[in-house]
């Protein structure tokens, strides 16, 4: 008697080997020398390959997305050694909102991420166009950019001195600002509250802060996003003329130690609160518990969850 089709595809599926890189290979991937994985191996634990029978390191895909996002942070300014607390951190929030995605469908965002990679390759904006679509048709918004589409923005950005990889990312990053801005204005109402979305001069780009005001906005809550640049202490007079019922501030980078100190002269100026998102929020927020500043952390569902609690007077800051 034959098996169900169901139950020879699941078998065929727990049968597929993930595919496994060498450590040379890894190092071609991610610009960092094997001594330097070895390193953050054994000393730090941020990352863990797999061994062959006779020693050799094998790396997974999540392997290597950990090294790119390591380099992130260190581009960033953020110290090895406090790197690992960090991306523990992030996964930690992000399984607990997200954890049926992060569990299923790693496998097809790999599959999607290489589509992309090759429509970047050709430079073909109409088939990075169709991809765009698919991937929406599949996947709700938190998903196709942190999981799917950043990453590779952020990859790219870090290989900009390579042959060709800085004009691709400047395909990606206007295609997507593109994108963003248009989904924004399309999800403009006429009621709901508004909230202003603005960057700590010079601690993201355009589109980290775009992306960041898709995440935070619903139904119920208008983002409007002012760009980068605008600083600080201009801040008070645009929210005393735009009146919104929140100003958040937006910060990829690691906090200064003056960074508290600077955020609360913000809040005294302000008529409307303060609240801080973005990686920075994860970084500050021991420093600024028991302040009025709320942290919003920087993962999608959970920025905009907290974000709907403070509005409702529901979160503690």
């Amino acid at each position: 008697m034959s098996e169900p089709a169901g139950v020879t595809s699941l078998a065929s599926s727990a049968l597929k080997q993930e595919e496994l890189f060498p450590i040379r290979e890894v190092s071609r991937l991610t610009g960092v020398n094997p001594v330097t994985l070895r390193a953050w191996e054994r000393r730090y634990g941020l990352i863990q390959p797999t061994r062959t029978d006779s020693g050799h390191r094998l790396y997974s895909q999540a392997d290597i997305d950990a090294v790119r996002s390591i380099l992130a942070w260190i581009e960033r300014g953020v110290a090895v050694s406090k790197v690992g607390s960090i991306l523990a951190k992030s996964a930690s929030s992000r399984s607990a909102v997200t954890p049926a995605y992060n569990e299923v469908s790693s496998d097809d965002w790999s599959q999607w991420q290489a589509q992309i990679r090759r429509a970047l390759d050709s430079f073909d904006e109409a088939r990075l166009e169709r991809l765009y679509g698919q991937i929406f048709s599949c996947y709700p918004l938190p998903v196709v950019f942190q999981d799917i589409l950043m990453p590779i923005w952020q990859e790219l950005l870090l290989r900009q001195d390579e042959v060709g990889q800085r004009s691709e990312w400047v395909l990606l990053d206007g295609f997507l600002r593109g994108r963003c801005w248009q989904r924004l204005q399309l999800g403009r109402g006429e009621s709901g509250e508004r909230v202003l979305l603005a960057a700590q001069p010079g601690h993201c780009r355009e589109l980290e802060l775009l992306v960041a005001a898709l995440m935070l906005s619903t139904q119920d809550i208008e983002v409007s996003v002012m760009g980068p640049g605008v600083p600080l202490s201009d801040l008070p007079l645009v929210c005393e003329r735009m009146q919104p019922q929140a100003l958040v501030l937006f910060s990829n980078q690691p906090p200064a130690e003056d960074f508290p100190r600077q955020l609360s002269r913000l809040a005294l100026a302000l008529e409307c609160p303060l609240l801080l998102a973005g990686d920075s929020a994860d970084l500050a927020e021991e420093s600024l518990a028991g302040s009025p500043i709320a942290c919003l952390g920087n993962e999608g569902r959970l920025m905009q969850r907290r974000l709907q609690q403070f509005l409702a007077g529901h979160l503690d800051t």
